[in-house]
């Protein structure tokens, strides 16, 4: 089956308003620049995201950040975003801040359709026991708290309940990638790409080099997790930010 969408706006094109995303990356590594582009081209709004993080100020997921087009977002950091932290405190955004392991097998889980699992991680805080504030009021007070998981017992040892995550579409970046959607990520960026194509009903990836076939022992995501593939130009392909500069003397 050829899953090759002529560019990225036709790949986004359904996505509508209210529309839950899986994006892949990792700080600016493995970012699906080009898919958030046309996204924040095409204008959908009231986006809910799952993404390690929100992007930086002005790339990645910060762009519809920026933009108001997103109200919400289950991740695991903050970061140097200020406008994602700006928002948050001023209850402009929801933010369900989850342990980064357990964000990785909530996405995992729910691409493998399995609805739960129980996790040691968070056992004995505010991930577990609830009151971590989801989203804050006008007045700086907390109007939507986390609420309290199950917690349950096994060998002595007590795990809280997580859910699978399931999402609309997933949105993630790929080294290379052949016509049937089979994926091969490049060194960092085989960071959260994986597990976000996998939590996706819909998955689009847009891939830096477009092969016809792959070889089955080099593809670190098979086929069946993607619908849309996007093929990048070269300047596109070659467009990778740098989070942090540094200068050693």
């Amino acid at each position: 089956m050829d899953k090759v969408v002529t560019n990225a706006a036709a790949a986004v094109a359904d996505v509508p308003d209210g529309a839950s995303l899986a994006v892949g990356g990792f700080g600016l590594s493995g970012v699906p620049n080009v898919l958030i582009e046309a996204l924040h081209a095409a204008g959908p709004g009231r986006l809910s995201v799952v993404s390690n993080n929100c992007g930086v100020d002005g790339g990645g997921l910060g762009i519809l950040l920026e933009a108001g087009q997103i109200v919400r977002v289950t991740g695991s950091y903050i970061g140097d975003n200020k406008t994602f932290a700006r928002k948050y405190l001023a209850g402009e955004v929801e933010v369900e801040l989850i342990p980064q392991g357990t964000l990785a097998e909530r996405l995992r889980a729910g691409g493998c359709g399995i609805p739960a699992f129980y996790t040691p991680a968070g056992v004995g805080t505010p991930v577990a026991e609830g009151g971590l504030p989801w989203r804050y009021g006008a007045d700086k007070s907390v109007e939507v708290a986390s609420p309290a998981k199950e917690v349950r017992e096994f060998d002595g040892t007590p795990y809280v309940l997580e859910r699978g995550i399931r999402t609309d579409f997933a949105l993630v970046r790929a080294r290379r990638g052949d016509r049937h959607g089979n994926l091969v990520f490049g060194k960092a960026s085989r960071n959260f790409n994986p597990l976000a194509a996998m939590a996706g009903r819909v998955t689009v990836a847009e891939v830096e080099e477009l092969v016809d076939a792959l070889e089955p022992d080099e593809v670190h995501l098979p086929g069946v997790f993607v619908q849309r593939v996007v093929e990048l130009t070269p300047e596109q392909a070659a467009d990778k930010g740098i989070e942090k500069r540094t200068v050693r003397a």
